[in-house]
């Protein structure tokens, strides 16, 4: 399991696709700079721009869990 992990972050470091067939596809987006509240203080804050890990489940995982 930890190299799986391993290879599948690694590939994602690199901006690449991992697609496993039956489970789901892993990738790499984009998320833009937008504005936001702090909940503790209600000003106005900047967040800003960073990639993050997204996770597309398969049709046949989909339908599994049902």
């Amino acid at each position: 399991m930890d190299a799986t992990i391993n290879a599948i972050t690694e590939a994602l470091k690199k901006g690449d696709k991992v697609s496993l067939v039956g489970f789901g596809t892993f990738s790499v987006v984009q998320k833009d700079a937008r504005n936001g509240i702090n909940p503790a203080t209600k000003k106005p804050i900047t967040i800003e721009a960073k990639k993050v890990a997204k996770f597309k489940s398969g049709a046949e995982l989909a339908e599994a869990v049902k």
